[in-house]
């Protein structure tokens, strides 16, 4: 009952271009007029990119992902014409990837993905924002020690008084990257 709650928010989401908001009605955002999805605060929770065995060759800039292509040395990178290393170092998802289904093990649509903020996209990705003017704000938490059990491929912005910083989990450690 849940999923299909949360397809019937989303669906409404990208039919009415209104930003989606996942675990409250408030969100993190004060300004509500630049971002298409938004999450609740301190839940202590993170987004969880893809875990990739093969790199795509052509993706949209702006693609994240959790590169599994070598399991014992997974990270998380960035597309901006090049892949861009977000975490700086080496972990093991060789356990985690025993868990995640394989593409035979899957029907998976060449159109199937999710979009937020408009009708359709030319984007090849499983959640796709697109906006001129519009972006995503990450889950918020205090600290990363807060989150019980991160998995990798996990991303969030952590709001501390004077450690404001983006946050990656690439399935060993917690990188973090502050202005």
């Amino acid at each position: 009952m849940k999923n299909i709650l949360t397809i019937l928010l989303i669906g409404t989401a990208v039919c009415s271009n209104a930003q989606v908001i996942v675990g409250d009605a408030v969100g993190t955002a004060a300004v509500k007029t630049s971002v298409l999805l938004d999450f609740a605060p301190n839940e202590n929770k993170g987004i969880i990119l893809p875990y990739v065995r093969t790199l795509p060759t052509a993706p949209a800039e702006g693609t994240l992902i959790l590169d599994a292509t070598d399991a014992t040395k997974a990270r998380v990178k960035y597309y901006n014409g090049a892949w861009i290393d977000l975490s700086g170092q080496d972990a093991d998802v060789s356990a985690a990837l025993a868990t995640q289904p394989t593409v035979s093990q899957i029907a998976e649509g060449a159109g199937e993905k999710v979009i937020i903020g408009a009708a359709s996209s030319a984007a090849n990705g499983v959640l796709v924002l697109e906006s001129t003017t519009k972006a995503m704000v990450l889950p918020t938490v205090q600290d990363v020690q807060n989150i019980p059990s991160p998995s990798a491929g996990m991303m969030v912005y952590i709001n501390k008084e004077g450690a404001k910083r983006l946050a990656v989990f690439n399935g060993s450690k917690w990188s973090y990257w502050k202005p």
